[in-house]
Formats: structure tokens, sequence, C-alpha cells
């Protein structure tokens, strides 16, 4: 049985606007322990992910009335859950697109929907942002990192990040002075058994990068040329 917090199954939003797959997707997340709701256009899919509070949404980029990337955006303003996109075109424009609107990860079309329900398990053993962590704040030149409250601050300001770019410089920051590979930090955020582009990470970086650099233009995640990434001096 898959669950949340507690006992209780943990709740999958499914959209997408063709009802076959929908259905399936859905019956194959219940078969696995899931409760599951359906949506087939944008407006109904942010009504039922600000009335219902899923732990996943499962979101096709492709929606009448309002796409996916306007469903990801308005579901973020008010949401730290996670988000798996669909997409119908295997091109790397729109996963970017999709993972800048605050996606957490993302599948072509076709796929097996065995390996989607196994991503959604994988996204779900992800530590959940209301976890208490017992941990005191970190300061790294310039930028504050607040493990227990999950914030950021960069010069007193205060910095948004989406769940996973949080996750990402929470493991930079934690070990500062190693160098991480593509797959240790796939491995720290996504999960050992997480299976796709770890290409992946270079985009969340870059989106992470530049909301740091917004407030203060300082090297806050380095580049190790070969290897991966290293928390900088932040200063």
């Amino acid at each position: 049985m898959s669950e949340s917090a507690g006992s209780t199954p943990a709740h999958v939003l499914v959209v997408d606007d063709e009802t076959v797959l929908a259905g399936m997707v859905a019956n194959y997340l219940q078969r696995a322990g899931f409760r599951t709701n359906i949506a087939h256009d944008g407006v109904r899919a942010v009504e039922l992910a600000l009335a219902d509070r899923p732990d996943v949404v499962i979101l096709d980029l492709g929606l009448p009335g309002k796409d996916g990337l306007q469903v990801c955006q308005e579901i973020r303003r008010s949401s730290d859950c996670y988000i798996l996109m669909l997409t119908a075109r295997n091109e790397e424009l729109d996963m970017l697109v999709g993972l800048s609107s605050g996606a957490d990860d993302y599948m072509t079309k076709p796929f097996s929907a065995r390996e989607l329900v196994a991503r959604v398990q994988v996204l779900l053993r992800r530590p959940r942002a209301d976890r208490v962590v017992e941990e005191p704040p970190r300061q790294i030149g310039a930028l504050r990192l607040d493990p227990a409250g999950r914030r950021v601050y960069v010069d007193d300001t205060e910095v948004e990040l989406t769940r996973t770019e949080f996750d990402l410089l929470d493991v930079l920051s934690a070990r500062a002075s190693t160098a991480f590979t593509r797959r240790q930090l796939v491995d720290a955020v996504w999960g050992v058994d997480w299976v796709g582009d770890e290409h992946l990470v270079d985009v969340h970086i870059g989106h992470l990068r530049r909301k740091l650099a917004a407030v203060a233009d300082l090297p806050f995640v380095d580049t190790v040329r070969g290897v991966g990434y290293r928390m900088g001096p932040g200063r």
C-alpha cells in the first residue's frame, strides 16, 4: 500500500484530456494502493488541486482550457505537491519549459503505466516539506539555508525555491566542500530508484542559480568540470 503521512493512502490527481489514458493510469495507481482523482481539462485540474490537496499531480502538457504549464504555475502558487509532467513530444524544450514552471519530474508519451507508477512511488519517497528536520540553519557567505523551515535567504532576502531546487541546495550546502556528480545528486534528491536523463540536474541547477543571482550575483553553486557541482563560497 502506498501511503503518505500516517496510514492514509497517498492521493494522486491525474490530469489528461485523453480519457482512456487517464482512466488507465488512475486504475494502475489504484491497484498500487493510491487514492486517485481525474481531471480532463486545465480549469478543472486547478480546481481539484486546490480543493483536494493531492500529494502528486500527474499533469499532461497539452490540455484544453488551460495548458499544463499554466496549470503547473497556478498549483505552485499554493501547493508544494509533487508534479510529474507528461508531454507527447520527445523534445528537450518541452522538458525545460515544464521544469521551469515548477514540475519535479517529467515523462514523454508513450510511456509504460507501470513505469509511471514507479516514478510516483519514487517521488513520494523524497522528504516531505512538512517533515521536521532537527538541524540548525547553515550560513555560507551571503546565503543562509534553514533546513527545518525549508527557507533560503540571500543577504536577508528570502528566495522562493521549488521543492526540487531547495532539495538540491540542501544536499550541496550540507557538505559544502564536496563535489557531487550528477548521479549522486539524483540519488540524494530523486532517489536511487529514479531512472531517466541525469542532465535533469543541470536544468534545476540552472533555475536555482538564476533565482539566487537575482538577489546577489555571487558564486553560490560552482561547476566542477568533468565531475558535477559543488557549493560555491557565496561571497
